[in-house]
């Protein structure tokens, strides 16, 4: 059951008591650091980075010489110091394959190139707040040069996809037997939650924090919750406004359960979706389109913004839309397609007849 206050609100509140959940296994001196940047970061993001100090000081628990004769808890400040360059460079390679204790057996863990980067620059804004306050005389995370990324293909529905995709959604002939018989009552829903986020671009945890509020069809918009907790108005056109009149025809046949009443899109409990629930969605309609393409709630993201770039040029709105707080976000993301784009005008000039 959802909470007293907005879906958002709760979230965050789960959040904040998820972090302090965390903060009883570090070091003390972490709940400073995560005090410091309170302002900065969203509290999804500092679960991230206190996840990725979890591992970093479980790393020095059982391998750092003086790390091992002491519990994680009882870390003082100036042990920071006690860690060299040396000790970040084989934490590195410790991240390429290790072993996590969990309750149902060990899981070995991997990172690439992003998940090692990701650790790193965790690591790198922990010891920044700690040594430009002078509160520590070094900054090891600082000497270690950050992992060499290549660029990600961008993984995305091509137009026919799309079409495809849309039409499984509303026949869905491939589906098994026992997928369609809820086929027959998610379908209306499916299509509109589909439609919206191919034809927005919004992120899935938008998606799912929408409530009928949200929905402004005389301005043909919608409200969400961007990820840093403002809000923002997403446009929609006339295919998303259709498959939203269609569903909130029949949503409003449907009697939510209690805490539930605002939500814009609810499970077949009459529960608001969840991020996961949409993720096995998209995954279910995908898997009936393409068996070569790992297609995402994300992915559907990617697609909507590689149509908007290509249909524009305007690398500003893209990120606009998309809610990208840095330009250069979105430019590394969709940038590379200018350059296909080039490359397929050049093959376009013949100089001599063959």
């Amino acid at each position: 059951m959802e909470k007293n206050g907005n879906y958002h609100d709760n979230i965050n509140k789960e959040n904040i008591q998820k972090l302090r959940d965390m903060l009883d296994t570090l070091p003390p001196f972490c709940r400073q650091f995560f005090r410091g940047v309170d302002n900065i970061y969203g509290s999804r993001t500092k679960i991230a980075y206190a996840y990725d100090l979890g591992i970093f000081f479980e790393f020095i628990h059982a391998y750092h010489k003086k790390g091992k004769t002491m519990e994680i808890t009882d870390y003082p400040l100036e042990f920071l110091d006690d860690i060299s360059r040396e000790d970040i460079e084989e934490y590195m390679d410790y991240l390429s394959l290790y072993t996590r204790e969990k309750a149902e057996g060990n899981e070995d863990v991997t990172n690439e190139e992003r998940g090692k980067s990701r650790k790193l620059a965790s690591l790198r804004s922990f010891y920044n707040y700690f040594f430009r306050n002078e509160m520590i005389k070094t900054n090891s995370p600082s000497l270690v040069s950050m992992p060499k990324l290549h660029a990600k293909e961008i993984v995305r529905l091509d137009p026919n996809e799309v079409a495809i995709l849309l039409d499984q959604v509303e026949e869905g002939t491939k589906l098994t037997k026992k997928q369609a018989e809820y086929h027959a009552k998610t379908k209306i829903r499916d299509l509109a939650i589909l439609t919206l986020m191919l034809g927005t671009g919004i992120r899935v945890s938008e998606c799912v924090g929408l409530d009928l509020q949200d929905v402004d069809f005389d301005n043909m918009g919608i409200k969400v919750r961007r990820k840093g907790g403002y809000e923002d108005v997403v446009y929609f056109g006339g295919e998303v406004e259709l498959a939203l009149l269609d569903y909130l025809e029949q949503r409003e046949r449907i009697i939510p359960q209690t805490g539930h009443e605002d939500a814009l899109f609810l499970s077949l409990q009459n529960r608001r979706l969840t991020v996961r629930s949409i993720e096995k969605l998209v995954k279910k309609y995908a898997g009936l389109v393409t068996s070569l393409k790992k297609i995402t709630p994300h992915k559907l993201r990617s697609t909507y913004g590689t149509n908007l770039y290509q249909e524009t040029g305007d690398i500003y709105l893209v990120a606009d839309v998309l809610g990208h707080k840095d330009v250069n976000t979105t430019r590394r993301h969709y940038a590379a397609m200018k350059d296909e784009s080039k490359r397929k005008a050049a093959k376009q000039v013949k100089l001599r007849e063959p």
